[in-house]
């Protein structure tokens, strides 16, 4: 960031500043502003060295929790603060992008991790017109975006932030009039008081149609209208390279979704909850389409007396008047000289009808002849406009609006996103074993061995016989069985692609697969859906390649995998492999994985698809994704990926257009380059072994910890986790079951528990361990040398050491000790003390092998914003720590709801000053 452009970020931070102490004082009073600043100041003297500061927060605290109206007016200025902060940041960061769009221009050298710098890099590796268009024709790229209970803030919420960027954008825009500026700037106050007087917390947990709706939020405002311009980047990409060569762009970049088909956990989603979905998502790009369309008539306006149309066009609106009412044939009548806007109103209309018959599926009474069948039948009719506007000169018109929307159907179709399901595998384990024994076939089937289970499974997959005709059996296992049914008459009545994709949660044997398997072979849909094993678990990862193989032998599995062209989808799951093994553990075990993975399925002739389970931070498999594809095994990629987009991850990419179209800029980018030549290190295999051994000692490290008998009462009594189950930010349950056990424990909160209080103990424990024993502290010059080379020569080893630096830079051990301080002595000792050491440690050893004196050296600008942010997170955390101290000894249920509710508060607020919460 230049001086320049720092100085456009202080003067929009100073100007959102001002007008939120201006709001302090006109809502709250002088007193809570300056309090508010005391603080504040105070904060930033500790940073600056002043130990006796800290000491006056701290001392300042009792009194203050005391008043819980001012705690929660203190915490509520902080928060929003940061939220104001926030959207500034992604101010500068679009003028950045923009300020290097406008220099790449100039230089004629394209931008970096854009689609025209992927295409250029292919052809300088050598690839040609042909080779690169066989790679399109293989790419396939999916975000997934789940509704994973880690976005604090409150549609409401982002609604209003939106309203709030976009005045401080056109505020920002040179030339304004003094009255246009006072106007945005009266604007800006109302919409800041608006965020003032709103809760930022809900008063309930939102159920799974509110998440479903803020999922479709994003469509509707960003990626709808997105995703036709990343085509045609790429088509300017390359057709500036490729001059001349007319290549087929195949809709590559499609979105998936898991919000009302995730079931795993959630008894919340119901078969009425995912029917709900289907048709919700339908109805959203149904209306997309219509709003479209509405605009295509308003902008096609050509006449008969100036130019022709095609004789195909004449027939289509002579077929379509043959199910207008008559009283509808009048007003069609008066377009008969612009035959491009009669034919788009009835369009406007059959799109309607579509929606009426979608809102009343059962209701007979609602058919239309009108409505389509499927979206093939919509294309049909745009594809007729194109080939009448290209064979009469309207190329140009073909090539804007209407080729924009022909792109869009091409990737929402009648959908919208395709839906994935996911259950665990015990609840299909549980489900057969009650399906056999109704029948008296397979006694004690979960007991029998995992041979017969294959042999059972095979032979059932194979019989035309099926075994769950009638639903006769329990109410879980009937709805086990009718998820499948369900799935089948959405790909009939919604959409082919409405439902792709079903994972298996904790796959660990290749029964859990062809359990799976068995039931979509009963409903019809054997060899029409995806079923794709998610590996979780450390051992699971080790284990997942001879379970695969073991699948593609089976010649039940191999006729569903016939029928998929020989595609395989595999999950393998960065949170769980975490909490498990650890972060270098758990980072090691899935680069393997995949490697294993890859080589197996070429080895069976399988075109293997890798569905990455990322979360936002660093713990859960976050940090930049166009890194980690990259940093990934050669063989692993090739052009196709699906990945999550989770919780607040979702809202920081797809909030701002121009933001998203930077993040799917980047993602593109990344996996258009795994098609091409990629480097191959010779010490690869040499790293390998290195990496094994570190990974073993950082496990060993990491299991010493967490099995420690201190630690699961240091975990509860140190952090907020107790508390972050009530914040009601997802639907489904914390834990999947009700027990106290970390295994039990969903990684989303143990990851929010450890970001709260400032130790990030998931994105670095261990990894200082393992350096020091390997190479003797540094000691050991030879070893050293070995890590800095694999540093700077091998992507892997450099992404996980940059995401180590993130994590540590990013925690802040001044403030975990006061955390810490709310256990009892023998538990700290024990706990804190060693975190505390393992911290130092990493700290000293990364440094080391980066060679480096501070961390973060090729992230200033995070760097800086760290250092900025947290004299504004520390008071919040010092509010949290008091809090938490004082519901230890409340005994009255309504004050100690109302701490409670301050808690929340400040785990909110905390979230949005690290923008991170799990």
């Amino acid at each position: 960031m230049n001086e320049a452009q720092q100085q456009r970020l202080s003067a929009n931070i100073h100007l959102l500043g001002d007008v939120l102490g201006q709001t302090i004082i006109e809502q709250e009073g002088e007193a809570i502003f300056e309090l508010e600043e005391r603080i504040r100041a105070l904060s930033k003297a500790w940073r600056a060295g002043d130990p006796t500061a800290g000491e006056a927060i701290k001392a300042q605290m009792p009194e203050l929790i005391e008043d819980l109206p001012r705690a929660l007016a203190v915490l509520k200025a902080f928060t929003t603060y940061f939220q104001l902060v926030n959207l500034a940041e992604d101010e500068q960061r679009i003028e950045i992008l923009r300020d290097r769009a406008r220099e790449a221009q100039t230089t004629g050298v394209p931008m970096r991790e854009t689609l025209a710098e992927s295409v250029a890099r292919l052809h300088e590796e050598g690839l040609s017109a042909d080779d690169v268009q066989r790679m399109l024709d293989e790419l396939y790229i999916v975000p997934v975006l789940t509704a994973h209970p880690t976005e604090t803030k409150r549609q409401t919420i982002m609604t209003k932030l939106r309203t709030i960027s976009d005045t401080l954008e056109r505020l920002t825009t040179p030339g304004l009039l003094p009255s246009e500026e006072r106007e945005l700037m009266e604007q800006l106050r109302e919409d800041i008081v608006l965020l003032w007087q709103s809760d930022e917390t809900r008063d309930r947990p939102p159920t799974v149609l509110d998440e479903v709706r803020t999922g479709l939020y994003f469509f509707e405002a960003t990626i709808f209208n997105l995703i036709p311009k990343i085509y045609e980047e790429l088509e300017r990409g390359l057709a500036e390279i490729f001059p001349g060569v007319k290549f087929r762009i195949p809709p590559f970049l499609r979105y998936g979704s898991w919000i009302g088909g995730d079931r795993d956990g959630n008894p919340f989603v119901t078969l009425a909850v995912t029917e709900e979905t289907l048709r919700t998502m339908k109805e959203t790009v149904l209306k997309q389409y219509n709003i479209a369309v509405d605009e295509l008539y308003q902008h096609l306006i050509p006449a008969v007396t100036r130019v022709t149309i095609s004789q195909e066009l004449r027939e289509s609106i002579a077929a379509d008047f043959q199910l207008v009412p008559k009283e509808e044939v009048e007003v069609l009548e008066r377009f008969r000289m612009e035959p491009y806007r009669q034919k788009l109103i009835m369009m406007f209309r059959r799109l309607r009808a579509t929606r009426a018959e979608n809102e009343h599926p059962w209701d007979d009474r609602a058919r239309n002849p009108r409505a389509y069948r499927n979206v093939d039948e919509f294309m049909n009719d745009l594809r007729i406009i194109e080939r009448s506007l290209l064979a009469n000169k309207g190329e140009r018109l073909a090539r804007g609006r209407l080729k924009a929307l022909i792109r869009q159907v091409e990737v929402f179709g009648f959908h919208l996103a395709m839906l994935d399901c996911r259950q665990h595998s015990s609840r299909h384990r549980e489900a057969m074993a009650e399906i056999f024994a109704s029948y008296g076939l397979y006694a004690d089937y979960q007991a029998i061995p995992e041979s017969d289970k294959i042999r059972i499974l095979t032979r059932e997959i194979n019989n035309p016989r099926p075994l769950t005709a009638q639903l006769q059996f329990s109410a879980p296992t009937n709805e086990t069985v009718a998820l499948f049914r369900l799935m089948r008459r959405a790909k009939e009545e919604i959409d082919e692609d409405a439902i792709q994709t079903y994972i298996i949660s904790m796959t660990n044997t290749a029964s859990n697969v062809l359990e799976v398997l068995l039931l979509a072979k009963d409903a019809g849909l054997l060899g029409r859906i995806d079923i794709a094993p998610l590996f979780e678990t450390v051992s699971d990862l080790d284990a997942a390649a001879q379970i695969m193989a073991t699948l593609f032998e089976n010649d039940a599995y191999r006729r569903h995998l016939e029928r998929r062209g020989w595609r395989q989808q595999i999950m393998i799951g960065y949170s769980d492999s975490n909490k498990d093994g650890g972060y270098l553990r758990a980072n090691w075990m899935l680069f393997l994985a995949q490697r294993t993975l890859a080589r197996l399925c070429d080895q069976f002739g399988v075109k293997l698809t890798l569905f990455h389970g990322r979360g936002g931070t660093l713990g859960r498999g976050g940090g930049p994704a166009n890194r980690a594809i990259l940093a990934q095994p050669p063989e692993s990629v090739r052009g196709r990926v699906r990945l999550t987009e989770q919780g607040e991850v979702i809202s920081t990419r797809y909030a701002n257009q121009a933001l998203a179209r930077r993040h799917l800029e980047q993602l593109v980018n990344a996996v258009l380059l795994t098609g091409g030549r990629r480097p191959r290190f010779a010490q690869e295999a040499v790293w390998a072994q290195r990496m094994d051994a570190l990974s073993d000692i950082a496990f060993r490290k990491y299991r010493a910890l967490v099995t420690r008998p201190e630690f699961l009462t240091y975990f509860h009594e140190a952090t907020p986790i107790d508390h972050i189950g009530a914040l009601n930010i997802g639907s489904r349950p914390a834990r999947r079951k009700a027990t106290q056990d970390i295994s039990d424990l969903r990684a989303i909160p143990w990851v929010f528990a450890w970001t709260q209080s400032r130790v990030n103990l998931p994105s670095w424990y261990g990894v200082g361990t393992a350096l020091a024993q390997w190479c003797n502290d540094g000691a050991d010059a030879e070893k050293l040398a070995e890590l800095r080379e694999m540093y700077r020569q091998w992507p892997l080893f450099c992404t996980v050491t940059d995401n180590v630096q993130m994590g540590l830079a990013k925690a802040d051990m001044a403030i975990a000790s006061l955390y810490a301080e709310l256990t009892d002595d023998a538990t700290r000792t024990a706990i804190f003390t060693d975190i505390l050491d393992e911290f130092r440690r990493t700290e000293r050893m990364v440094l080391l092998v980066v060679e480096a004196d501070e961390l973060l050296t090729k992230e200033p600008v995070v760097r800086r914003s760290i250092k900025v942010r947290n004299p504004y997170v520390d008071p919040m955390n010092y509010i949290q720590v008091a809090l938490l101290h004082r519901l230890k000894s409340e005994q009255d249920a309504e004050r100690r709801q109302k701490l409670t509710a301050a808690v929340l508060s400040s785990v909110n607020g905390i979230a949005a000053g690290l923008q991170n919460t799990g």
